[in-house]
C-alpha cells in the first residue's frame, strides 16, 4: 500500500437558480466576502490541493481566483453538480483522489469536519462516500466526500432521472461523521443570510455608517429615535 498522501479536491456548487435569495447566492456577500469564497476557503483550509467552482458564471470564478468547471447538467439540481465535480476530478492521474463537495451557500463550514469526512473515507476503503450526520440522526448530502470511482455511477443515476443530492448515498457504502449542525447552516433567503452574519462585522458596518449597531445591525435600544 502506498504511503503517499491522498489527493483531495474541493468543489463548490454554484449552479442553483437562487430564486428565494433574489440574486446569485455564490456572490451574495456575508461579512464582506462572497458566500462562495467562504465555502472555498473552508475547503482549502481542510487540505484541498485545489478548489473549483461547479456551475455558475466564469466571472465569479475569475473574481475568486478559482477554476470553473461547467455543470454537465445545468439547471438539473444538486445531484448533477455533485456528479460533475466527481467526474471532473476523475481526470486526475491519482485514482485514489477524494472530492469534497460543498454548496456555495454554506459559509460556516468547519474545516476540521471537512477533514474528518476525508479521514473517514481513508479509514474505510470499501466506502464510496462520507457524509455528515447531525445529532438528530439526519444524514446531510452537502458537504460530502466522494471517491472518484463513484463518478460514473452518479452520472448513471442522473440519467435515470434522479436529482436529489442524497440519492447518491444509495449507490455506495456510506461512512457517517457526527458533526455540529451549526457548521452546516445555509442561506436560502436574505433573512437567513443576515442571520449568519458575524456580530463583529455587523458592528463594524454600523460604525462605518455613522452609528453603533446593535444585534442584527439595528441601533442599540438607548440610541433614541432615528
Amino acid at each position: 500500500m502506498s504511503d503517499a498522501p491522498t489527493l483531495v479536491v474541493g468543489a463548490v456548487l454554484c449552479g442553483g437558480a437562487s430564486r428565494r435569495m433574489g440574486r446569485p447566492k455564490a456572490v451574495a456577500e456575508l461579512d464582506g466576502r462572497p458566500l462562495a469564497a467562504h465555502a472555498a476557503g473552508a475547503l482549502a483550509a481542510a487540505g484541498a490541493a485545489r478548489v473549483v467552482l461547479v456551475g455558475g458564471d466564469a466571472a465569479w470564478a475569475d473574481a475568486l481566483g478559482l477554476a470553473l468547471v461547467p455543470d454537465r447538467w445545468p439547471g438539473e439540481g444538486p445531484l448533477g453538480g455533485l456528479a460533475t465535480a466527481v467526474l471532473d476530478a476523475a481526470t486526475d492521474e491519482d485514482p485514489g483522489t477524494i472530492v469534497v463537495v460543498a454548496a456555495c451557500d454554506q459559509p460556516r463550514l468547519d474545516p476540521t469536519d471537512l477533514g474528518r469526512l476525508v479521514a473517514a473515507l481513508e479509514a474505510r476503503p470499501q466506502a464510496g462516500a462520507a457524509a455528515p450526520r447531525t445529532p438528530d440522526g439526519r444524514v446531510h448530502p452537502l458537504p460530502s466526500a466522494w471517491r472518484v470511482r463513484t463518478g460514473t455511477r452518479l452520472a448513471t443515476l442522473m440519467a435515470s432521472g434522479s436529482r436529489r443530492a442524497d440519492a447518491g448515498f444509495g449507490l455506495v457504502t456510506l461512512a457517517e461523521v457526527l458533526v455540529d449542525p451549526a457548521g452546516l447552516a445555509d442561506a436560502d433567503t436574505p433573512a437567513e443570510l443576515a442571520g449568519l452574519a458575524d456580530p463583529s462585522a455587523r458592528r463594524a458596518r454600523g460604525r462605518a455608517t455613522g452609528g453603533a449597531a446593535g444585534p442584527g445591525g439595528s441601533p442599540p435600544a438607548d440610541a433614541g429615535p432615528v
